[in-house]
């Protein structure tokens, strides 16, 4: 009697052990399938992202191609399009990283519709003196009103710009150098010979900007998604930016002229191929440019 009743006990706590081993296991498994759902969803957000920036650099590169001149605004506009890509590319999916993206996303897109806006302004109206004019004297002075509304409208632009109180950084080129022992600097494009990368931008004019010791990030990424230089990081609210080096300088509330050298990683030479070069004011891209090496 004694035995069937710890027989039937030790059934009771076999079927109970079951249980709980199968609750578990239902449980973790359900928990991994969440977390496989929500990595799913951001890699598609951030997907959904890259698709929109791309769409956005189709529409300047449509417009770039309809002006016979240059329009250096969406030139530039298209350059930082295409930086924020590259960045967006490496960057971890996460959901902070992402909705940072996708403030910036925004940012450019209000930029994209007052810049197209313009762009259509100055089309239609081109249109018309096409259409009006038939005297090539008058033709003449009407592309030079044109060129002139155009250089107004760059001008103004450039004001509204240089009015916030941020630094800017303008002009922004980089190459790589062989450096001598004399200190005599020659750019290269050949990766093998490269010594250094030089970076070499213009702080722009900024009267909201306070004068003294300021600071901007330089960021270079090599053909293999790699951040030469320091690669170290520094963090900014939410925001964590990893640099190839600090740029500082005291500013004086004029024009400055910078140059910052960085040099390959460890013993490594340059590999061959395609470089970006960003730089930030903190957390925002403030230019991008990019150079190749071969």
């Amino acid at each position: 009697m004694e035995n069937n009743k710890s027989s039937i006990g030790l059934k009771v706590a076999l079927g109970i052990a079951v249980v709980l081993f199968l609750g578990t296991a239902f449980y973790s498994m359900n928990l991994y399938q969440e977390s496989n759902k929500v990595q799913k969803d951001l890699t598609e957000e951030k997907q959904k992202v890259m698709d929109e920036l791309s769409l956005m650099a189709s529409q300047y590169d449509e417009a770039i191609g309809e002006n016979e001149v240059a329009n250096q605004n969406l030139i530039e506009a298209r350059a930082r399009i295409q930086g924020l890509m590259d960045s967006l590319k490496i960057s971890e999916t996460n959901v902070k990283s992402l909705w940072r993206y996708k403030q910036k996303y925004v940012s450019l897109q209000k930029e994209m519709d007052v810049l197209l806006a313009q762009n259509d302004s100055l089309k239609v109206q081109n249109a018309y003196l096409a259409t009006s004019l038939d005297s090539t004297r008058v033709r003449l002075e009407e592309r030079t009103m044109f060129n002139d509304s155009l250089l107004l409208q760059n001008t103004a632009l450039a004001e509204v710009v240089s009015n916030a109180a941020v630094l800017s950084a303008v002009d922004l080129k980089a190459s790589g150098v062989i450096v001598r022992t004399s200190g005599k600097v020659i750019p290269t494009e050949r990766a093998g010979r490269s010594d250094k990368v030089r970076v070499c931008f213009i702080v722009a004019k900024n009267k909201l900007v306070q004068a003294g010791d300021q600071e901007l990030y330089i960021q270079v990424i090599d053909p293999k998604n790699n951040i030469i230089g320091l690669n170290e990081q520094v963090q900014f609210d939410d925001v964590t930016l990893n640099y190839s080096v600090i740029s500082k300088f005291n500013y004086e509330n004029s024009n400055l002229n910078v140059c910052e050298f960085i040099a390959p990683n460890g013993d490594e030479k340059f590999d061959k191929g395609r470089y970006i070069v960003n730089v930030f004011n903190e957390k925002d891209l403030v230019s991008t440019s990019e150079f190749t090496l071969k």
